[in-house]
């Protein structure tokens, strides 16, 4: 298992159902995703390392949520509700690096509410 299976694990459940499942996926949406859906992908973090090339022992990274929804009301309850579910997560440690950013996408219509998290893990 990987850090992004986690964080998949812990906020399918606030997506709409797909055909295929929770319309939650990395990088991009499919085609036609029922919404709500929720984007999830990694966009940096911090590499640690140690003076004696030790292997460190927990990995970071900075990962970016979007919900996106025809409605600016119901992505902005779907962040708030990503973020409570990520902070209280148990399998990995995350806490917000910001405020939530709205956003819009003129080709769909859709509302988007995005956030970063910097997420330890042991994955």
């Amino acid at each position: 298992m990987t850090v992004e299976t986690d964080i998949f694990a812990v906020i399918k459940g606030l997506a709409a159902v797909d055909g295929a499942g929770r319309a939650c996926y990395p990088d991009v949406a499919r085609q036609g995703a029922p919404t709500p859906y929720i984007i999830y992908q990694q966009v940096g973090g911090e590499a640690p390392t140690f003076l004696e090339n030790a292997v460190p022992s927990k990995k970071n990274g900075r990962f970016q949520i979007t919900c996106w929804s025809p409605s600016r009301s119901e992505a902005v309850a779907k962040i708030i509700a990503v973020e409570a579910a990520m902070v209280t997560a148990t399998a990995f440690q995350a806490r917000p690096v910001g405020a939530p950013v709205s956003l819009y996408d003129e080709d769909t219509g859709l509302r988007g509410s995005a956030q970063d998290f910097t997420v330890w893990s042991n994955r």
